[in-house]
């Protein structure tokens, strides 16, 4: 299987003929192992049409950038295949498609909302908490004045001046 993409990662000319672009060695490899394309999709959880996209090599229908790479390297890893030659030929059909570190200048930042000074996210937990222990005060006052509390369970007098 890795005849498959040094064939096409060579310098050599003459493999231009032989040449496979990432999509078509991925199919002739999942082929080779007799896999369908539901089969891979179900074990690698991206959809059979994203894989049939990425095997026909329809790049217009497919995330570009790092979501586009890791569809590749899963599926590749998958394959159990050389994941370096792989990327290196959907670097070569779609251009470079690794993470960069930094933002470029027209894109924004994302907002960092909900982070303290220091980066850390707020804890709001104690918030929730309390909100959750209103609620069941609520329902737990609504039950006795309905009479859905019988009337032993009821320890305290001004719990029972409640009920109706």
């Amino acid at each position: 299987m890795t005849q498959l993409l040094t064939k096409a990662t060579s310098d050599d000319p003459s493999a231009d003929e032989l040449a496979y672009g990432p999509g078509a060695a991925l199919k002739a490899m999942r082929e080779a192992r007799g896999l369908s394309l539901s089969e891979v999709s179900s074990r690698i959880k991206y959809s059979a049409v994203q894989l049939g996209f990425l095997e026909s090599e329809q790049w217009s229908r497919l995330p570009e950038g790092v979501p586009l790479r890791g569809l590749v390297r899963n599926y590749a890893r998958f394959l159990d295949t050389d994941v370096d030659a792989v990327l290196r030929l959907l670097d070569n059909e779609v251009g470079p498609t690794h993470a960069y570190a930094s933002v470029s200048s027209n894109q924004r930042a994302l907002p960092q909302t909900g982070l303290a000074a220091g980066g850390e996210p707020v804890r709001r937990t104690w918030i929730w908490l309390l909100l959750i222990l209103i609620l069941l005060g609520v329902a737990g006052l609504y039950a006795i004045n309905r009479g859905w509390v019988p009337e032993d369970w009821l320890i305290f007098d001004w719990l029972k001046a409640i009920k109706p």
